[in-house]
């Protein structure tokens, strides 16, 4: 299907939701569901013009339903569940804002979310640390078309995912523990990347470069077979890097086939690969800015989805993942060996009946290393490997949700068994959204989430650092209040939320000439609010073009801890206050332009080295980015150019990592549409 132009007209008539205000964005999947409908500073929904007139009326919208579309679904259960039917709090990003925003990676897509925290260690997200509302990476679980992938050996290999942005479908962020949707890791919240099933189009090239020697290419083609549809992609980047130690060379590959089966029934299968090898300047310590890391990850996962009424849904997976670290590249300066083995299966059952939807799931999951520091010592090495760790996961979940006609309910509890602990444990979590008019919502959620301790966490003893073998699993309770009101118009979301860690992971040192120490910190609270606001004037003024929006979203946060007078890696480093804006609007024609404002300021401090010396701890300054994407439809080609960080901010994520300056590149795609 050939791309919208910014001039078309169209009309849409909707299977479901029929007479509510809100049903158009929804089933165009162009929302975002906090409570049971929510909001995201990404949403820029194309509104098909009602007529010339300057505000349209709900009788006017159904008037103009003439194109069936399907109800939106989000996985905010343990299977996909339609927006109407969830009140859990969910952040949804499509395919089109994937297209129209100006970035290389999911990892810089997540950037202009306010309530999402991304550290990056190098360029166009090599390596970045993903956490949601304050928590660390390894508290933010990862999964791909809902299969757990987070990586127990550390939080920051979540990402290595073999997944093209041209392979994604949309985005899913849940915010606040959530352990019963995705497992006990889901400790501060969860990212479920979703791919395409569908052939949208048979053929996807893209090809850009730019500044610092950066230059990508990326291939995608699908096509059915019989009761098949597969596809495959291939992505390839590389750059030189913005600073020394920084260059790039990364790998993607992607293989997906969906056999469809009678009554809507159907079985996935996705195999992939992602290779990266980077400069690692100052990533792990200051001291050492000639780092380099080489990691490589296999994903492999068969799933089932069976029956309507009761449905039956058995998941098999497995990821493995090999990790060579360089303290000093290509030397045995602290070199380090890593294979992580995660292995799994889900059995999950789903009952809709007139009291209405029930979910029971069941969830066997085990992860293993083996490493040149990691675990315990091996009877025999195994080459480079000398030491071993495993350990099984095994749970149950029960939940069922409740729709009424102006009022949705829903309650579960996750039983968790881990052989690093003696028992069961159980983990609730219930939410409700109540809504009093067709266009608003009001929300509330309460729920308990837990996380094992990584392998780094218990083991990783190196020059820098001192692991402890005695770690105890973390645990938190959350509650969360809202509000959303959605219009075609304008829209508008206000949350707040509060939420108690115990025994969270940190590491912590007295001083700079320390190791840094994994550490259970007996007490991390945390409140928040969070708010956004999107305006679509394309109807009022067409001149802007149908794609039109003015988009704002700002989340603050205020972390309370005893670290104890220690100096704190990741608890106290929290960013506070951020606030992010979008534009897009149409230029001339197939021309447009899309802006994107992002201001951060980030609590905590960090010690600073100059040319090696140690210059005390300093606090990091609040700063300011902005980015621009000119883009230019053409039939089937789209030519666009990217001005990254606009009036060239030199700022921190965290640490010494400085982040790339200003950074042009321009590019050239071509889709070959679906017959």
């Amino acid at each position: 299907m050939k791309k919208k132009q910014w001039n078309e007209r169209r009309a849409f008539r909707f299977k479901r939701f029929a007479r509510k205000a809100y049903s158009a964005f929804n089933s165009m999947h162009k929302v975002v569901n906090i409570g049971v409908v929510a909001s995201c500073m990404l949403t820029f929904a194309p509104i098909a013009q009602t007529s010339a007139q300057r505000v349209a009326t709900e009788q006017q919208l159904e008037q103009l339903l003439e194109e069936d579309l399907e109800e939106v679904t989000v996985t905010a259960s343990r299977v996909e569940t339609p927006i109407g039917r969830t009140a859990k709090l969910v952040t949804v990003i499509t395919k089109a804002q994937i297209e129209q925003a100006p970035v290389q990676s999911i990892e810089e897509l997540l950037h202009y979310v306010a309530n999402i925290d991304v550290i990056q260690r190098g360029g166009h997200g090599v390596q970045a640390d993903i956490s949601i509302r304050g928590g660390s990476a390894d508290q933010t679980a990862i999964l791909l078309n809902g299969i757990n992938l987070t990586n127990p050996h550390t939080g920051h290999f979540n990402f290595d995912l073999p997944v093209n942005l041209s392979d994604i479908e949309r985005i899913e962020v849940i915010h606040g523990p959530a352990a019963l949707v995705y497992g006990s890791g889901a400790f501060s919240g969860g990212i479920n990347i979703i791919t395409k099933k569908e052939i949208d189009s048979r053929l996807y090239a893209d090809a850009k470069a730019g500044m610092h020697a950066l230059h990508e290419a990326e291939v995608r083609a699908a096509a059915g077979l019989g009761q098949t549809k597969n596809s495959l992609s291939v992505g390839y980047q590389a750059s030189d890097g913005y600073i020394e130690h920084s260059d790039y060379n990364l790998l993607d590959l992607l293989w997906q086939t969906r056999v469809d089966l009678r009554e809507k029934s159907c079985v996935d299968l996705q195999l992939g690969y992602n290779r990266k090898r980077y400069g690692a300047n100052t990533f792990y310590s200051a001291l050492y800015p000639d780092q380099y890391e080489r990691t490589s990850a296999y994903v492999g996962s068969v799933k089932g989805t069976f029956g309507s009424v009761l449905k039956f849904i058995p998941i098999l997976y497995w990821n493995r993942h090999y990790d060579r670290f360089d303290l000093i590249k290509d030397t045995e300066t602290g070199r380090n060996y890593h294979r992580g083995d995660t292995y799994g299966t889900n059995l999950i059952f789903q009952y809709t009946s007139r009291l209405g939807v029930t979910n029971l799931g069941g969830e066997w999951r085990r992860e293993a290393i083996v490493s040149s520091k990691l675990g315990h010592p091996m009877a025999t090495a195994q080459g480079h490997y000398t030491c071993y760790d495993e350990r099984t996961n095994t749970g149950v979940t029960l939940e069922h949700t409740a729709d009424w006609e102006h009022f949705v309910a829903s309650a579960g509890v996750l039983m968790d068994h881990t052989t690093l602990l003696s028992g069961v444990r159980f983990y609730p979590s219930v939410s409700a959204a109540y809504r009093p008019h067709p266009a608003v919502r009001i929300f509330t959620t309460w729920s308990r989430s837990t996380r094992m301790p990584t392998f780094t966490d218990l083991y990783y003893t190196t020059e820098t650092h001192t692991a402890n073998e005695q770690l105890k699993p973390e645990s938190s309770e959350s509650v969360d209040v809202g509000v959303k009101y959605n219009h075609p118009f304008v829209s508008a979301y206000l949350t707040g939320y509060r939420m108690w860690g115990r025994d969270i992971i940190d590491w912590v040192r007295e001083s700079g000439d320390d190791k840094w120490a994994s550490w259970n910190l007996t007490e991390v609270d945390k409140v928040g609010v969070e708010a956004g606001l999107t305006f679509r004037p394309g109807n009022r003024w067409p001149a802007l073009g149908e794609r039109s929006v003015v988009s704002f979203q700002y989340a603050r946060m205020n972390q309370t801890c005893d670290t104890r007078g220690l100096e704190s890696r990741y608890s106290l480093n929290y960013l506070r206050d951020k606030l992010t804006a979008h534009c897009l609007h149409l230029i001339y024609k197939g021309l447009s332009a899309g802006w994107y404002f992002r201001f951060q300021k980030r609590m905590g401090v960090f010690r600073q080295y100059e040319h090696g010396v140690d210059a005390g701890l300093q606090p990091y300054p609040a700063f300011s980015t902005l980015d621009l994407k000119l883009n230019y439809e053409w039939k089937r080609w789209n030519l666009y150019v990217n001005l990254n960080n606009l009036y060239d901010t030199y700022y921190y994520d965290i640490g010494n990592v400085p982040q790339a300056g200003f950074w042009l590149m321009a590019g050239v795609s071509y889709r070959l549409a679906r017959r």
